[in-house]
């Protein structure tokens, strides 16, 4: 199957999921009244999928191996900020630690893209002749 749009990856949409869980406990826990750490949670669990999508777009494969490990670097960022959400006790342990391990296996999956990425000869539509 040939992925045509950053949609269709899996690692995407796997971070999409993240993503609504983080905003999900912003509605209903008190985390909505710590604007620092809800900004921060918010803002890294976004990048991870923004950057997955940004990377896919720029045509390239050096590019894209460069944003998704910005991506999987969001991804520990945000597993940080969730200790600290746990910590505050905006949320209980059993939350914590299914969010936590959803984070972790989207770390390796992207780990694993980017490996297969660097043994890939494919460059990227940019670099196809004529264009």
């Amino acid at each position: 199957m040939t992925i045509k749009r950053f949609e269709d990856l899996d690692i995407w949409k796997d971070a999409r999921a993240i993503c609504k869980k983080i905003h999900i406990i912003s509605i209903e826990t008190n985390l909505r009244n710590d604007f620092k750490l809800l900004g921060q949670i918010k803002g890294s669990s976004g990048s991870i999928m923004d950057n997955i999508a940004e990377g896919f777009e720029r045509d390239g494969n050096t590019e894209f191996r460069q944003f998704l490990s910005i991506a999987k670097g969001s991804a520990g960022e945000t597993r940080s900020q969730l200790h600290r959400i746990l910590d505050c006790g905006y949320i209980d342990e059993l939350r914590f630690l299914n969010i936590k391990n959803e984070l972790e296996q989207l770390s390796g999956k992207i780990k694993n893209f980017i490996t297969y990425l660097n043994k890939s000869n494919f460059q990227g539509n940019k670099f196809k002749s004529g264009i």
